[in-house]
């Protein structure tokens, strides 16, 4: 599983290269039919068999120990400061990919949810920091890190502003998932803009936007593109897309951090101070300084709730995935699998 087909595109990222072989458009093609039927059948379910049912996919996935697992508890590690017992990691870890599977249990189901429904079970903590900046008619850059259901509090934040906020989406393949996605943000109240490939650079775009005094939020924990911006995330070198930074300075837009977790009913909902990225100085360190906020921010709301943030993806360059299981007739095997 991974987390970013249905995330907005990271700010910074670079899109997939053209021309993908016969392997990766069947791979392409399949992962369609797989959201197709996510969309077309999940959302029929009675609630509690939806939920019922991906809660177990949730076990089943962590049992089988994948790469994607093992990636996630060696990010887990270090997110608890190493002081777990390796039996409350693996609790841990169990939590986080079942904490994964609900949020895609209620992504096929968000479009057939009343939005008041999402609203009432949302909680919110330091939306005092949203207003201020909303009443002095700035912009906003809401930068989040993939942690709970970002698209419910989508929802959340359409109501909260009485009106859509932009995105920005890479163009997936095949196109025909991508327009599935497309029309799953929208059908929240959202507008996107793809990352690649519009009839304008997305940056120009949100430019515009955030000039006009608009809002866009994007996810920025995840470096998938070259380059990127050195922080220190929980003690370690991890580098983040600096995009968000540099457009908060560009149009004097509001930078405020903002982590979505789970609760046993819905949904919460935490922002931030705004990080300060005006002033004197270079642009570039401004920048650099503004995603360290950044950074330090997330690093306290994932610690407060660390299952919910889904990241199977390799974050710190000298944090590799967990070593699998040795095979019988190997039992001195302590490295992870290659690939």
């Amino acid at each position: 599983m991974s987390a970013e087909p249905v995330a907005p595109a990271d700010a910074g990222s670079t899109a997939v290269p053209p021309g993908p072989g016969l392997r990766a458009r069947t791979a392409a093609w399949a992962t369609d039919l797989g959201f197709a039927a996510g969309w077309g059948a999940v959302k029929l379910l009675p609630e509690p068999v939806a939920r019922g049912g991906f809660d177990a996919a949730g076990r089943w996935a962590a049992g089988r120990d994948g790469r994607g697992v093992r990636q996630l508890r060696a990010n887990l590690r270090v997110v608890t400061g190493g002081r777990l017992t390796e039996g409350e990691l693996d609790a841990l870890t169990r939590r986080a990919v079942r904490s994964y599977a609900r949020y895609w249990q209620e992504a096929f189901r968000l479009p057939r949810l009343r939005s008041d429904r999402i609203v009432a079970g949302t909680e919110v903590v330091g939306a005092d920091h949203v207003r201020r900046a909303r009443d002095e008619g700035r912009g906003l850059v809401m930068v989040l890190p993939h942690s709970g259901n970002w698209d419910a509090a989508g929802v959340w934040f359409v109501d909260f502003l009485g009106g859509p906020f932009l995105t920005v989406a890479e163009r997936l393949r095949p196109e025909s998932l991508y327009r599935r996605f497309l029309a799953y943000r929208e059908s929240l109240g959202m507008r996107v803009v793809p990352l690649t490939g519009g009839p304008r650079p997305s940056t120009e775009v949100l430019r515009e936007w955030l000039a006009d005094g608009g809002v866009t939020c994007l996810l920025v924990d995840r470096n998938l593109g070259t380059g990127g911006v050195p922080v220190s995330f929980f003690g370690r070198t991890a580098t983040m897309p600096g995009g968000a930074a540099l457009l908060a300075a560009q149009t004097g837009a509001a930078l405020i951090p903002t982590v979505c977790q789970f609760t046993d009913r819905g949904w919460r909902l935490t922002f931030s101070p705004e990080v300060p990225v005006g002033g004197s100085g270079r642009l570039r360190d401004r920048v650099g300084a503004a995603m360290q906020g950044v950074a330090d921010a997330f690093a306290d709301g994932i610690a407060r709730r660390p299952e919910d943030w889904h990241v199977l993806g390799r974050i710190w360059a000298d944090v590799p995935p967990d070593p699998g299981a040795a095979p019988a007739s190997s039992p001195s095997r302590t490295g992870p699998e290659p690939g």
